[in-house]
């Protein structure tokens, strides 16, 4: 049984781990999609997903992070998100190991952080894409995400990306 609730402190743990080690094969489509793509060094991809990092942002009133787990123990996916304003939170990020996707984690994830935020009054989700993920824009599209905005900037490891911003707005019902 899938279950998708806020992260623990030894979930957040768990999390670090598997991403820790996931990451540092080079040849995993975890690796080649998430940070070969985007020329990241492997310093910034360890301090990101860092066990410190990530127990920080789960402590912010204004990030939490979700956990899809499978029989409440092997996580399956996650996703972070960070509150921009009173009534706009960002989806940070939503990740699907490999071995798991397409079997409608993605979505168990996104329906539980809309559900969440629509309860705390939130009134739009902003989420970023990579204009190349194809993948990624098609499920937020699939989603009723519309984009709203194109933009090329220079990325903190120093590469340029082109991301697509999108929007879902919150009805209150």
């Amino acid at each position: 049984m899938i279950t998708v609730s806020e992260a623990t402190k030894s979930g957040v743990r768990a999390l670090s781990r598997k991403l820790l080690k996931l990451l540092e094969d080079k040849s995993s489509q975890i690796y080649q999609d998430n940070v070969a793509k985007f020329g990241i060094p492997k310093e910034y991809v360890k301090k990101a997903f860092s066990e410190k990092t990530l127990l920080e942002a789960a402590a912010s009133a204004k990030t939490t992070i979700y956990l899809a787990l499978e029989n409440r123990c092997e996580i399956l996916g996650f996703a972070q998100t960070i509150q921009r304003e009173a009534d706009t939170t960002e989806l940070d990020r939503i990740v699907v190991f490999p071995e798991y996707a397409r079997k409608g984690i993605g979505t168990q994830l996104l329906a539980k952080v809309v559900k969440d935020e629509k309860r705390k009054g939130t009134k739009a989700i902003i989420v970023n894409a990579g204009k190349g993920e194809t993948h990624a824009r098609r499920f937020y599209e699939k989603n009723s995400f519309a984009a709203v905005k194109e933009v090329t900037m220079e990325a903190p490891w120093g590469n340029k990306i082109t991301l697509v911003t999108y929007q879902l707005q919150l009805n209150s019902d």
